[in-house]
């Protein structure tokens, strides 16, 4: 009965034309502003960088630059997308519950427990597919601009990523929604998440930027986490390309610059966090906010 539910839940998504447009709007938007504002910055200052040493200069192509502020961009894109998409993805929620559907399904001889999982899985399989989407389009769109020098394992890492992200991220916003009674209002918190998405996990302006204090606040929720685990996948591969080019002439130093200043692995209270920590600590926020959605669920409908 779950699966059936399941497999409803996810037949209304995307039968709601508006609502699929909707969960990529956040990401075009940001695409916009890379090209008509970011991107220069992000060039400006690397070069900058690169100018100021000569030897650098001469080792680091254009191109490879370019590739690397593409790929900068192809990852704040996803990290929004993780936040944006799984929410819009659990609008099904809220409908329903605006129009009665839901007393339909309580009727029915499922537990709520149930009931509540497959909104869950149908909301975060939703997710998966349409953010699953964006990356392949921008890797497909970049790889036809340039070679990205990824590894087959690191775009499948990527994918993996993404998967767990969403599913964080649905489980996450699941608690939210379930206090929404009507549309509007879920809709309103979903224009207030689109206009801080972008800055909380670094897409507009690198968290490394913020002070201490406003980098543990960001870092307090997985989709930070999340958007580095993916520049860990995706952006380590023309990082190294670089760095063999630079053949140790600077001893790795502009790379790790790199790394620093975009962030690759978390601070959160003045402890950094690396890649396993990350994947722990968002494991374990998914799992206590699936026992809360459920619990939540449970005593807000109760027989």
């Amino acid at each position: 009965m779950c699966a059936g539910l399941t497999k409803r839940n996810i037949l209304v998504y995307f039968k709601d034309k508006q609502s699929v447009v909707f969960s990529v709007l956040t990401s075009i938007i940001v695409f916009a502003l890379y090209l008509l504002f970011l991107k220069g910055t992000f060039v400006d200052a690397i070069d900058s960088v690169v100018s100021g040493v000569p030897l650098l200069k001469a080792r680091i192509s254009d191109a490879d630059l370019d590739t690397l502020t593409n790929i900068t961009l192809l990852v704040g894109i996803l990290g929004t997308a993780m936040i944006t998409v799984p929410f819009n993805c659990l609008t099904t929620v809220v409908s329903d519950r605006e129009n009665n559907v839901d007393q339909d399904i309580l009727a029915t001889p499922v537990s709520r427990g149930q009931i509540i999982l497959s909104y869950f899985l149908a909301s975060s399989i939703s997710a998966i597919l349409m953010t699953g989407f964006i990356m392949t389009v921008g890797l497909i769109t970049l790889r036809i601009s340039g070679d990205l020098h990824m590894k087959a394992g690191s775009v499948l890492g990527a994918y993996l990523v993404i998967i767990l992200g969403c599913v964080s991220s649905t489980a996450l916003f699941m608690n939210i929604v379930l206090f929404f009674k009507t549309s509007s209002a879920s809709g309103a918190f979903f224009g207030i998440l689109s206009a801080v998405a972008g800055f909380v996990i670094g897409a507009y302006i690198p968290i490394s930027q913020f002070s201490e204090s406003v980098q543990s606040v960001c870092n307090v929720f997985p989709a930070s986490h999340t958007t580095m685990l993916l520049r860990n996948t995706l952006m380590n591969g023309i990082l190294d390309h670089i760095d063999s080019n630079i053949g140790g002439v600077d001893g790795g130093l502009f790379v790790n610059s790199v790394r620093d200043v975009y962030t690759f692995n978390a601070c959160m209270f003045g402890k950094n966090v690396d890649v396993k920590g990350m994947i722990l600590y968002i494991l374990f926020i998914a799992v206590i906010s699936i026992v809360s959605m459920i619990i939540l669920y449970s005593k807000k409908y109760k027989r």
